[in-house]
């Protein structure tokens, strides 16, 4: 009858009226979902990369403890993750021994203190093994270490240094070539140890696994 009809078209309310209503409400949930996940990976980024602007290239640990003969010893060791190094001050009576440990290129550089020379070997599993100790190791806030004397096991290292072969710096790199700084590079290999009246000198190093080295150099004849 005329007057009774409903002006609604029928389309609008029927399944695809709804259809429609519901495609714009997937979308829209759609957008804002899309929304969050794109600021939290903008958070998380920003977050990382401050992380890892935070995160020190350089770390100095400091160890005290005494040799055998009971002289107190102050070490401190500084880790380069640039360069993969790890780099150890040996001070005793006031004198300053460095020794480098380069994992990058396999080296140990020794420059004892008040010498003209850097001695030189190539880094064995032994080395790989006290250098991990030691990146494995938490230290206290101030990064003072205190090993225990009566846990320490206490080494003697015997390296012959051939005097007659200088090493050319084009074979070592940065790390080496800074340290020794233009100073002579002699080859040093190991061996059983010579008479006691032959010892060159020696530098103690202690690692945080409460292992000691007594590292002794000594000519070898020509």
């Amino acid at each position: 009858m005329e007057g009774t009809g409903d002006a609604t078209p029928p389309t609008e309310r029927g399944p695809r009226g709804r259809s429609k209503a519901a495609t714009r409400i997937f979308w829209g949930f759609l957008a804002v979902a899309l929304l969050f996940s794109i600021v939290g990976i903008s958070v998380v980024g920003v977050l990382g990369w401050k992380d890892n602007k935070t995160k020190p290239l350089l770390q100095v640990v400091r160890l005290t403890y005494k040799n055998l003969q009971g002289s107190l010893v102050n070490q401190s060791a500084v880790t380069d993750k640039r360069r993969n190094t790890v780099t150890y001050r040996v001070t005793t009576r006031n004198q300053t021994s460095v020794v480098l440990f380069d994992s990058k290129h396999g080296l140990v550089c020794y420059k004892a203190a008040g010498e003209k020379s850097c001695f030189l070997r190539r880094m064995e599993m032994r080395d790989i093994e006290n250098i991990q100790s030691f990146l494995n190791t938490s230290v206290a806030k101030d990064g003072v270490l205190f090993l225990q004397n009566n846990k320490t096991r206490y080494y003697r290292e015997f390296l012959g240094v051939i005097g007659g072969r200088k090493v050319n710096y084009d074979l070592v790199g940065e790390p080496v070539q800074m340290l020794c700084d233009q100073l002579p590079i002699y080859w040093v290999k190991k061996s059983d140890g010579p008479t006691r009246r032959l010892i060159y000198l020696c530098i103690d190093i202690c690692f945080p696994n409460n292992i000691c080295v007594s590292v002794c150099f000594y000519y070898l004849p020509d």
